[in-house]
């Protein structure tokens, strides 16, 4: 890519988060033509060619919170600057696009770059700011939530887990794909899964809530070492050693109890001895959560759920982890028949648009946008397919 001078962005020349960079692409009407600058690493460069035997370059970059691919094709004059980008590099990139047919998104008719300076970068790791501050803010509610734990063995392991492995559980993905296959995607489904585990102790106060959070935090501190992005990496991680050998849920065992039995050991643990349930009893029942929560040993965990909270943890995992595939279906597949989506792995069929909130008429500050607009979808239904006139007899 040719670069600009300078590296500082014209008036109005906004940086694009690449979600909403992915949608102006997918959308923009045939033959429109807009500009978008953005800032990302490059994740993969391959080598293509169309079924006429056309070469081009497929670049997918990454900031952290989204994909964006774009085509490049030899006949441009910035095809040799895009063949040399390696993966991995971070760059700024701008230019203008068009979007040529219906099938495919929009092509750039003009595109330019640079690599991003140590600054830019540091930026760029932590995502676009909407994703910061979504991160930060899950961040700070799973340090509340373990300020509140009250069984203080149980509080200081996961005190003791951030203190020693922080850095990683930061950077960490819940999963290569699928679920939270992000950087800081294990935080995230931790914070939305704490968020869960406190409704359902409302829901059912008869389960352990300090321990069912304490499952939330380590069901999956295997990742750490299963799926985690280098220091200086935003795309998927590689296939480790020791996740492929042993498994995160392997793992995760191992991790906390080293944990607890260095804090054992520690003077901070002066008096344990005496709490109740005993510290064996916390420590059995912990693993159980983590090496159950899986549900099934045919998806890998060695045990099925069998207490309450291991029950409620599996659950909470699956329903998690199910929204946010959920949620990336309806933010990335492609429309195929109004008001669906195309069926996106693993969900078992097409997506459907949610339902409308409804808002009272004095709920001004209210978005009720994206839900499925009745009329329109549901006219040449038919009332009388659910509802039909009952039968009269003479």
């Amino acid at each position: 890519m040719s670069a600009p001078h300078g590296n500082g962005a014209a008036a109005g020349d906004a940086l694009a988060p690449l979600a909403d960079a992915r949608r102006r692409c997918a959308g923009a009407p045939l033959g429109e033509r807009f500009s978008l600058r953005f800032h990302a690493q490059l994740a993969e460069r391959a080598e293509q060619t169309t079924q006429s035997g056309e070469p081009f370059l497929r670049l997918r970059f990454n900031d952290g919170a989204a994909d964006l691919e774009l085509r490049v094709w030899r006949r441009t004059t910035w095809w040799d600057a895009c063949a040399a980008l390696e993966s991995g590099a971070f760059c700024e990139v701008r230019g203008t696009f068009v979007r040529r047919q219906a099938k495919y998104g929009a092509d750039p008719e003009r595109l330019e770059g640079r690599p991003l300076d140590a600054t830019e970068r540091a930026a760029a790791l932590l995502g676009p700011p909407a994703r910061r501050e979504k991160l930060a803010a899950d961040l700070a509610l799973i340090g509340e939530k373990i300020d509140s734990l009250c069984d203080p063995r149980l509080q200081a392991l996961a005190r003791r887990f951030l203190g020693v492995h922080g850095a990683r559980f930061r950077r960490a993905c819940a999963a290569r794909t699928y679920h939270h296959a992000r950087r800081g995607g294990l935080a995230e489904h931790v914070a939305g899964m704490m968020r869960g585990a406190e409704g359902i102790c409302a829901a059912y106060p008869h389960l352990n809530r300090d321990l069912l959070l304490a499952g939330v935090l380590f069901h999956d501190c295997g990742k750490l070492w299963e799926c985690c992005p280098a220091d200086a990496d935003l795309g998927s991680p590689a296939p480790t050693l020791i996740g492929e050998m042993l498994g995160h849920i392997t793992v995760g065992g191992e991790v906390v109890n080293r944990l607890w039995h260095d804090l054992a050991a520690d003077t901070a643990a002066a008096g344990w001895e005496d709490l109740e349930p005993s510290s064996e009893h916390v420590r059995l029942h912990l693993l159980h959560l983590i090496l159950s929560h899986h549900g099934e040993m045919q998806f890998g965990s060695p045990v099925v759920p069998k207490t309450p909270e291991a029950v409620a943890l599996h659950h909470l995992d699956n329903l998690d982890a199910k929204l946010d595939m959920m949620a990336g279906a309806l933010e990335r597949a492609a429309v195929v028949a109004p008001g669906l989506r195309e069926r996106v792995a693993p969900l078992p069929g097409l997506t459907a648009e949610p339902l409308g909130i409804f808002r009272p008429a004095d709920d001004s500050g209210a978005d009720d946008a994206g839900g499925l607009g009745a009329p329109d979808l549901l006219e040449d239904f038919g009332r009388a397919a659910f509802f039909p006139e009952p039968t009269r007899h003479s």
